[in-house]
């Protein structure tokens, strides 16, 4: 992905970002799009909350071993494992919306529910940061998580600062899904070198999608592509962020 809009991306810190929760769309997101990010703010000290949106179970949707409850407790199951890595042990928000059709406005069937469950929850815990996906982030779940949080933030007394990460952006992103003059925001970039072993070992912890073997009779199902994650092991992470935050 070439983002022509921002030619030099500033730093980012840690030090501002207090209390954090993640929207995770599926099982994976979060060590793909920000894992060096929440494990650098877990080594701060910093309280994280987790909130997967969908429930996993479309990866491999032709298995007959593995009924959909089945697949969606694997899923969870490593998505609870990637987040112990990452130095997170709180029990993660379960919305178990449907993988792959995660609804996106608010008369699509379960999109005011589940939105109400997130503003509760972020009422409750009041964090400073909300770690979402980009807006227009090329998969239609991703995008579904960044609407259901905009509309979870609605009336917030404090409504949390707003970063935005990036995965299937780096592989499919037309043009028009990168950040465009009207969206008013700025390219982060977070140094993660420190704690690349870490988001790399809390990936691996997804092994249903990493490599063959965990849904043994769906050999069509996903697996996250090679030449894609060799994108997610750099010691750096981006970030787009209001402009006028930062």
């Amino acid at each position: 992905m070439e983002n022509n809009q921002v030619k030099h991306p500033a730093a980012l810190s840690t030090e501002s970002l207090g209390p954090t929760c993640v929207i995770i769309p599926h099982p994976d997101d979060e060590a793909l799009g920000c894992g060096g990010l929440l494990a650098l703010l877990r080594l701060a000290g910093q309280s994280v909350s987790a909130v997967l949106v969908s429930d996993g179970s479309a990866s491999h949707p032709n298995s007959k071993v593995f009924s959909p409850e089945a697949r969606r407790a694997v899923r969870e199951g490593e998505l609870r494992h990637a987040l112990s890595v990452l130095g997170i042990d709180d029990e993660p928000l379960l919305l178990r919306l449907p993988d792959g059709a995660v609804p996106a406005a608010p008369g699509q069937p379960g999109f005011v529910e589940a939105a109400a469950r997130l503003h509760e929850a972020l009422r409750q815990q009041e964090p400073q940061t909300l770690l979402l996906p980009w807006r227009r982030d090329p998969h239609p779940d991703h995008r579904a998580s960044y609407a259901l949080a905009q509309a979870a933030c609605a009336g917030l007394p404090h409504p949390p600062r707003q970063l935005e990460y990036l995965v299937w952006a780096w592989e499919r992103a037309a043009p028009a899904d990168l950040p465009q003059p009207a969206d008013k925001v700025q390219e982060l970039r977070l140094d993660i070198a420190a704690v690349l072993p870490q988001k790399l070992r809390a990936l691996a912890a997804h092994r249903s999608q990493i490599a063959p073997g965990v849904f043994t009779d769906d050999a069509e199902g996903f697996l996250l592509p090679a030449g894609m994650l060799v994108r997610f092991e750099r010691p750096y992470e981006i970030y787009y962020a209001p402009a006028d935050r930062e």
